[in-house]
């Protein structure tokens, strides 16, 4: 099969590449599209030291084939799928009382001791798949995982609907992150550093406005979703006292801040990652969110490596490739 492959930190489209074999409780999945994030853009500049394999976690497949407990399981087969990007031991007291995302021994697709999706085919267990709405197209399907994760913070956080809140990084994230907080009825400003990085999202019914025109704590309330250290610094600086901060980005670097303000300011601090792809689901079925804005372009699977160059430059949202 075809696959973009990284090895020593060099990433390489495979032609031939030997094509996984399902275990038992696992499906063989047709990948049909898949999304290029900044955390695959990441992980080739090293934020998963040592990572080998393929890359990708973002997809809508279909099942080819299947099995449990050693015998072909002819529920799946055909349908057209999803699938949670954690793998976990299913033993330990955390997967057991939490689930899978926080397992000490987890595999994550395309990012932790699993291959990914930006190939023809892919593995996953049966009990991470989710079958699309037939009025979800690939093209919104494909978004299921960063909505699901721009819905962790409705799970993680009480947002009033009188908060004032903010998303610091209008991209591929961001975006979605704001229209999830927005359907709450919160007043939610979309923050860019330059006025071209906010048409979008003032196409999309977003307030919007430049970080630097803020003064310091003007939010009840900020999202961290730009993917560099500059953006982490300028949500503190917005969120007022008393206030809470949420981090999304992953990225490959250090970053060097003045922690000082969170204990005087008594700022709540999240960690946000991997959310619920159920209600994803719905609300792409309902049309609920603007997905098909956010996509900038679509590659063959063996034009992968110009995707990632195009997904790299700055202001590019979504790039698709399509097997």
């Amino acid at each position: 099969m075809q696959a973009l492959y990284l090895q020593s930190g060099q990433l390489a489209f495979q032609p031939h590449h030997p094509q996984p074999t399902p275990q038992s409780g696992e499906a063989l999945i047709r990948v049909r599209l898949a999304g290029i994030c900044t955390t695959d853009l990441e992980i080739v500049k090293g934020y998963v030291p040592g990572f080998q394999g393929v890359l990708g976690h973002e997809f809508v497949g279909e099942v080819i084939a299947s099995s449990n407990e050693g015998a072909p399981d002819e529920k799946w087969h055909g349908r057209r799928v999803v699938g949670s990007i954690n793998l976990g031991c299913g033993l330990c007291p955390v997967c057991l009382g939490h689930g899978p995302e926080h397992c000490p021994q987890r595999r994550v697709l395309g990012i932790i001791q699993k291959d990914g999706v930006f190939a023809d085919f892919v593995t996953l267990p049966l009990a991470n798949l989710l079958e699309v709405p037939p009025e979800v197209p690939d093209e919104a399907a494909v978004f299921t995982e960063p909505l699901a994760a721009a819905l962790r913070i409705r799970e993680q956080v009480v947002v009033r609907p009188t908060a004032h809140a903010a998303v610091v990084g209008p991209g591929r994230l961001g975006l979605l992150v704001g229209q999830v907080l927005a359907l709450a009825g919160t007043a939610v400003t979309m923050l860019g550093r330059t006025p071209p990085s906010l048409e979008l999202p003032a196409r999309l019914g977003l307030h919007t406005g430049l970080a630097h025109d803020f003064a310091d704590n003007s939010f009840d309330l900020v999202v961290e979703a730009t993917g560099n250290a500059a953006g982490f610094a300028q949500a503190l600086r917005l969120v007022r006292p008393l206030g809470t901060l949420i981090f999304k980005s992953t990225y490959a670097g250090d970053s060097r801040l003045n922690l000082t303000k969170l204990v005087v300011g008594e700022i709540t601090v999240v960690g946000s990652r991997c959310g619920p792809f159920a209600p994803a689901l719905r609300l792409l079925a309902q049309d609920a969110v603007n997905v098909g804005a956010l996509i900038d372009a679509e590659y063959p699977l063996a034009e992968g490596l110009a995707a990632m160059a195009h997904a790299a430059q700055p202001g590019v949202r979504k790039v698709l490739l399509r097997p």
